[in-house]
């Protein structure tokens, strides 16, 4: 066998397995007229975080008011409106929507450089989106 193809595999083998982006691509519609959805379609990456990390978030198990289809994509596709790039922190992982003010928030769990970002693609409340990313802490980029 070849020692290079040996030398090759046992490094990989030691990296730690982490990916550039994992996404959930999201559909929300309100189960009551009353309860107005912010967008209407979005999705978000988790970058620097372990392969999976996305999963539980990405389910769609929900009790909220407004109905949610989420299914986990590659990557969120490019044809955004705007988005939200924040620091990820232990509340995100589980409300990608929720982002952390305090940067200098250490998680034993979550990697320095992680990050969460939001795409919107099809928001009616755009300006709401935007006030809640920089008010917790995000960097709002519109296209």
């Amino acid at each position: 066998m070849n020692i290079r193809f040996l030398l090759l595999i046992a490094t990989f083998s030691v990296i730690p397995t982490c990916v550039m982006a994992e996404g959930c691509d999201v559909l929300t519609r309100s189960s009551s007229p009353a309860v107005p959805a912010v967008e209407t379609h979005s999705c978000y990456e988790y970058e620097g975080m372990p392969v999976n990390s996305i999963d539980w978030s990405c389910s769609n198990e929900s009790k909220d008011m407004l109905n949610s289809t989420k299914k986990k994509v590659e990557h969120c596709a490019d044809h955004y409106q705007a988005l939200c790039i924040a620091t990820l922190t232990q509340e995100s992982l589980a409300n990608p929507h929720s982002t952390s003010k305090d940067k200098n928030a250490k998680s034993l769990n979550i990697p320095d450089n992680a990050q969460v970002t939001t795409y919107y693609y099809d928001a009616e409340h755009l300006a709401q989106a935007k006030v809640d990313c920089e008010n917790g802490g995000g960097r709002w980029k519109a296209k």
